[in-house]
Formats: C-alpha cells, structure tokens, sequence
C-alpha cells in the first residue's frame, strides 16, 4: 500500500473518531436540573448539619424523592425565608420548598402543591423562666422574636394591630432569634410547633404553648408554571402514601 493510501486512510479514521465525539457530546441528553429554594434554619425541615454543612431535613429529602422521580438533579439553594417568593418569581429558583405555609396572600403570588404537612404556632421560652405565657395575650409588654416573612410574623403583627401591646422583634432567621432569647434580649419567640419541638430538643428552651392555626405546608412554583406543578404533585402524592414517606419523618423526627 502507498504512502498515500495509508494517509487518506488515517485521515477518514481520524475525521470518523471527531465525527462519533462530536455526536455524542451534541446528541447526550442535558441533565435535569431543579433549582430548589429554601432556608436552612427550619428543623426538622430544613437545617445545617453541623458535621458536614449539608442542608438536610425532612424537606430535602422530600424535594430530593420528588425529583428522582421527575428525572431531576437537585441544587439546593440557600437564601432568607422572606426571599424565598421573591427569587421564584424572578426565575432565580424553579421551587420553594422551607416549611411554607400555604396562605391566600402568597397565593397570590406563587402556586402551590397540594398539602404535605399540618402545623399551628407555639411559644418557647428559656426552659426554667419564671415567665410562662399560655397565650397569644400574654405576650403583651414583652419582647417577642419572630423569623421575618412567617406566619408568626403575620400572627403577632395581627394583635399588635388590634391593639396588644407586643415588642415584635424580627429575625432573618429562627437561629438568631432563639440565640437572643437565650441572651435575654427577647423574652419569647414564637415559632411553627413542629420546629418548636425540635428547638427544644437542641437549645435550652421550651414550649410553653401551642396556638392552634391549622396551618398546612405546600411546595411553591412559579405562578403559572402549571406543567411542573402537574408534575410535583403526582409524585408528591405517590411519595405521601408510601413507607418512603413514614422514612423520611422518622430520620428527622423519630
């Protein structure tokens, strides 16, 4: 064989070999991505895990079973709760996910899943205080922290505005209203009662009351974004009535 055969061989070779590459690199499906807001300062749903700085929690793992079953990787991303809304209607994220309670005025703004968890509002204070207040009322003439952007915000602001003389002191999150609590700059703070709970499990305070509200939380997506929604709550469904389910609560709640 001539010296230029063996080159016009190596050069269609060399022009299959780019040709396949270039294929395949251009015909490989592109990752799902889910670009899931939250804020990790929301145990058991939603916190840091102080051994490696992973957000974990009831929520995530939720979120994370919800998308393998959509096809999806998960990208978690941590923000303010009182962002969260605003980042989703800015296609900063594609859901919400942050123990969000559904309401009529973020509904307004977001569309929701169906329900995944039922919560009311309760009252912690520094474990052993003399100060026990069984009530919303009994807040009156005390410093109370609140995360900025809650149902507990909305609850408090509500009294003081019919009147209850309440100090309502807002916080970007629950961890720093519960560090001045313990600090003694606030007297009470008032939080979800699932979180409440899990509060009292790690800090040195306690629940002193429940407030029944009859709150539900949902899975937001942008307003309009019916696919997604469709989507999310099939597999929402599914994961709600099944053992995977009663796994993922027992992990963070025993």
């Amino acid at each position: 064989m001539s010296k230029w055969l063996y080159a016009i061989v190596a050069v269609i070779v060399i022009a299959a070999i780019t040709f396949a590459v270039y294929y395949l690199s251009f015909s490989k499906p592109a990752e799902k991505v889910l670009r899931v807001g939250t804020s990790p300062d929301f145990p058991p749903f939603e916190f840091i895990n102080e051994s490696n700085g992973e957000i974990v929690g009831i929520d995530i793992d939720l979120i994370k079973a919800i998308a393998n079953k959509l096809g999806y990787k998960v990208q978690i991303v941590s923000m303010d709760f009182d962002g969260l809304i605003p980042a989703l209607e800015q296609g900063q994220v594609d859901v919400v996910i942050s123990g969000m309670t559904i309401t009529e005025e973020r509904a307004k703004r977001v569309d929701f899943s169906i329900p995944y968890w039922k919560a009311d509002q309760a009252i912690i204070v520094v474990k052993g205080s003399s100060y026990r207040p069984s009530s919303i009322e009994d807040l009156a003439g005390h410093a109370v922290g609140v995360q900025s952007g809650t149902t507990a915000e909305e609850l408090l602001d509500e009294y003081v505005s019919k009147g209850l003389s309440i100090n309502v002191k807002k916080y970007s999150s629950y961890t720093l209203a519960v560090q001045d609590l313990l600090n003694g700059r606030v007297d009470a703070v008032v939080v979800d009662s699932p979180v409440a709970k899990a509060l009292a499990k790690k800090y040195n305070v306690e629940v002193t009351a429940t407030i029944q509200t009859g709150e539900e939380y949902g899975i937001a997506v942008k307003k309009g974004n019916k696919d997604l929604l469709d989507q999310i709550n099939k597999a929402l469904n599914e994961i709600l009535n099944s053992s995977e389910w009663d796994a993922i609560v027992s992990k963070y709640t025993g």
